[in-house]
């Protein structure tokens, strides 16, 4: 005799991947987002770009998860023993039966209220139209003196100054150093706008610093950082973190660059470009020497036929004497002058073979590829949010559909007409009504008439 037939319920048997997809299911639809904060231990980056670590406390620890394609833009990278924040969702790794936490958002502790801190500043300046796009002025062309503001032992300093001599060797550079980070960078930054024009005639500003996180950039959101930028006598660029990276400053300079080496390349013009537009008027201009000579070699053969009828003998010789002396030294200043043109060619070609373009075509592949993949994950969210207005606009469309409402049972009622009826007083006895049902539809005849109590007591 079997279970069933003893009145034994039937057991269901599940495998142990069922089970585990039950149990992910059942936490991620009871916890579909949670706010988390802990201490990052075991952290690890393979070669897939995901983050795998632990959050734990004093108590409890849990496995977390952060994938490539989020953890993009979190900076800087954490490490062992960071107090972060994060929001997650709470599920089951089944390969391994464990607890985990797939990271959507990671930020250091206290993160949050500085980003709302600097949100509330920005909102406020913008609207007292500190950062107005006719307040910003224009940079030099040929700046002859470029002012710089960081930190005198950060690496941002050495990339500015490598930027400007390769670039615009000619410009003189006066540092200003100061603190970059802390509560005595402000104050510094903001002396440092208001003397360093007073010290010699600058054309321009740079001020930089390299990257690091909220905190450490914090001194860039400064309230008076931003007033002593619009205050300062010269245009001022700023270059500050990364390219991720914004800060007041840059909304507050005359023009924000993504880096300290961009800010460098954005004040000042490309030498090679010049060098090039030197030999291109080089060039034309021995091209116009070259057409003058030609129009005064006719010109003289013209005076010589003129001299030869007009004045033969004697004075024909005399000028034909001078017309060899003014051949020749105009032959001899021509080839002093290419002489010379030659010297200045070989020279350019020299300075062209030491400053390769390939370095920058590298740097441009790659700023390309990077620029490609984040056009590919835009393309993808804006699919994505394409797709679900479309399931909208179809769920509306159904509930407007006259069709839906007759499948509730209601039916569409018309004269002989053809007009809607939706009143009783509008039908007379014996007249022919069209009803309209949701499949088929039918003729009927109006053998009684009842008007609803509402027209009745307006009747009356």
């Amino acid at each position: 005799m079997n279970e069933a037939s003893r009145g034994v319920p039937a057991r269901t048997t599940y495998s142990v991947s069922e089970l585990a997809d039950i149990l992910r299911g059942l936490l991620e639809d009871s916890l579909p987002s949670v706010w988390v904060s802990g201490e990052i231990s075991n952290f690890s980056r393979p070669a897939s770009g995901h983050w795998y670590f632990t959050l734990k406390d004093e108590r409890a620890q849990l496995r977390c998860a952060m994938f490539k394609n989020t953890n993009y833009y979190v900076r800087p990278q954490p490490k062992d023993g960071d107090a972060v924040l994060v929001r997650a969702k709470v599920g089951i790794y089944p390969a391994r039966g464990e607890l985990q936490m797939i990271v959507e958002h990671l930020e250091a502790a206290g993160t949050g209220a500085l980003l709302r801190a600097f949100e509330q500043l920005k909102a406020r300046l913008a609207a007292e139209g500190l950062f107005d796009a006719a307040l910003k002025r224009p940079l030099p062309k040929l700046p002859r003196r470029i002012g710089v503001i960081t930190s005198g032992t950060g690496a941002a300093l050495q990339d500015i100054i490598n930027a400007l001599r390769r670039r615009w060797p000619l410009a003189e550079v006066l540092l200003l150093p100061v603190p970059v980070q802390g509560k005595e960078a402000p104050p510094a930054i903001i002396r440092a706008l208001r003397e360093l024009p007073l010290r010699a005639p600058i054309d321009v500003i740079l001020l930089a610093r390299g990257g690091g996180s909220l905190e450490d950039l914090w001194a860039f959101n400064d309230e008076g950082v931003a007033r002593a930028i619009r205050a300062c006598t010269v245009p001022v660029v700023s270059g500050v973190g990364h390219e991720i990276d914004f800060t007041i400053a840059d909304f507050a300079a005359d023009l924000r660059a993504a880096t300290p080496t961009a800010a460098a390349e954005l004040a000042t013009p490309d030498i090679a470009e010049r060098y090039s537009r030197v030999d291109t008027l080089d060039i034309a201009l021995i091209g116009l020497v070259n057409r003058r000579l030609l129009q005064l070699r006719e010109r003289l053969a013209q005076m010589s036929g003129r001299l030869q009828s007009l004045h033969p003998g004697r004075r024909l010789q005399e000028r034909a004497q001078r017309l060899d002396e003014l051949d020749e030294r105009l032959r001899h200043a021509m080839s002093t002058r290419l002489a010379a043109s030659a010297e200045r060619l070989r020279r350019h070609e020299q300075r062209f073979e030491a400053a390769a373009p390939l370095p920058r075509i590298v740097l441009r592949q790659g700023q390309l590829r990077l620029l490609a993949d984040r056009l590919m994950r835009a393309g993808s969210s804006v699919l994505t949010e394409r797709r679900a207005r479309l399931r909208q606009g179809e769920a509306l469309l159904n509930s407007l559909n006259p069709s839906a409402v007759l499948e509730r049972g209601y039916a569409l009622a018309t004269g002989a007409d053809g007009r809607i009826l939706r009143d009783s007083t509008e039908l007379s006895d014996g007249e022919r009504v069209s009803v309209q049902l949701a499949r088929g539809r039918f003729e009927a005849e109006v053998v009684d008439i009842q008007a609803s109590k509402t027209r009745k007591s307006e009747r009356s």
